[in-house]
């Protein structure tokens, strides 16, 4: 039997633009209509349609986080497949409908046996759906290892790939690479046969090595600025070469710290705004309220909205969720509201080819859905036409 909602008198964020007085209605898991309050006034709407009143929240497709590492005190590090469903669970508190579970290097059985969890665990997902996994390495500089452990970064071994790939069941969505690396050229072929995207990321390139990277089809980056090769005037290095070129894309951590808000603004002057992706790149105890906090095994705690390690007060990563990445990007970098919607949702399902499936509030896409109110609170997910996440 059909099943009608009606998400009424809403604020819709399309995709495209942002329209007040709208109404929602999904059947049968995807969006059917989007209609002006007063058009549906005159519509004929079955008499068991779930009637859910917004009174003028934002409604808008569900935030996809594509580079994620942990939260609620779960993460990808522990080969468990509970550990991946319950990240699953705790990202609809946040508006994620969507999300890549994300690999740091270690040994490799362990790295590999973490990418069969992730594997396992698609399919039995009770929130956000796993849009295959986020490889963060191993073949990437050691130069520029960030807060990543060097000793399990690695030259490219297509015989290690091969492996991961087979472990992944064909589901490695985006794999971060260095382009400078020997035998790049070769995993980047390896990459396209298989649909996986390449990001330039955890790199000490120079401007001619990204440019032989771009050739060969490295057109995303991760966490750009960060653990990365800096601009010079006579070598602009990869984040010389990203800002020059448009069609390259670069995910942002917008918490204010990785990255500097003024830096944002400049990348919404030289990037086409549809080519900046927001990301959390979180940690494990992203949104623990208590117990002793860790993070890539070691005790953190939490200091001006970031990670930092127990032991030498280094920073250990970041604490950022998909919302509060939307409410600094508008409230402490005045990004306009759309563009910051389009940054996490239609924009990482864009870099991942579900831009069909999801990512807008347009008939025939899957219900998706966020709703959220002027101070930023997630009123409800919806993932594929299922609520996932209500508040009164």
């Amino acid at each position: 039997m059909s099943k009608t909602i009606c998400l009424r008198n809403g604020t819709v964020f399309t995709g495209i633009a942002i329209v007040p007085h709208t109404s929602v209605i999904i059947e049968d898991n995807k969006i059917a209509d989007v209609i002006s309050n007063d058009k549906l006034k005159k519509m004929n709407l079955p008499k068991d349609t779930t009637m859910i009143y917004v009174n003028g929240a934002y409604i808008a497709p569900g935030f996809i986080d594509t580079h994620i590492h942990g939260i609620h005190g779960y993460d990808t590090s522990e080969a468990s497949v509970d550990s991946i469903l319950e990240m699953s669970k705790a990202l609809v508190n946040y508006g994620v409908t969507g999300f890549c579970p994300t690999l740091y290097p270690q040994d490799e059985k362990t790295f590999i046996q973490c990418i069969e969890a992730i594997r396992d665990a698609m399919g039995k997902e009770e929130g956000a759906k796993i849009y295959g996994m986020n490889l963060e390495g191993p073949f990437i500089s050691r130069e520029k290892h960030g807060a990543l452990d060097p000793k399990f970064m690695k030259p490219v071994d297509m015989e290690s790939m091969e492996a991961y790939y087979k472990a992944s069941g064909g589901n490695i969505t985006i794999m971060t690479v260095a382009p400078e690396l020997e035998g790049m050229h070769e995993l980047a072929l390896y990459c396209a046969k298989h649909g996986i995207v390449m990001a330039a990321g955890h790199s000490n390139a120079t401007y001619e090595d990204m440019m032989e990277g771009v050739k060969s089809g490295i057109l995303h980056s991760t966490h750009f600025f960060n653990a990365m090769r800096r601009l010079h005037h006579r070598d602009p290095g990869v984040v010389g070469a990203i800002m020059i070129y448009p069609n390259i894309a670069c995910e942002i951590i917008a918490d204010g710290y990785h990255i500097h808000p003024a830096i944002v603004k400049l990348l919404q002057r030289v990037k086409p705004i549809h080519k900046i992706v927001l990301v959390t790149d979180s940690l494990r105890p992203t949104g623990q309220m208590t117990g002793k906090l860790t993070a890539n095994h070691e005790e953190v705690f939490l200091r001006d909205g970031l990670f930092v390690r127990k032991e030498d007060e280094t920073i250990a990563g970041s604490a950022l969720t998909m919302i509060t990445g939307v409410r600094n990007l508008v409230e402490d970098m005045n990004i306009p509201l759309e563009d910051a919607l389009r940054m996490a949702s239609c924009n990482p399902a864009t870099v991942i080819s579900k831009q069909i499936e999801t990512g807008y509030i347009m008939p025939g896409r899957e219900a998706d859905i966020v709703v959220f109110d002027e101070n930023y609170d997630i009123k409800l997910t919806m993932v594929h036409g299922e609520i996932k996440k209500m508040m009164e």
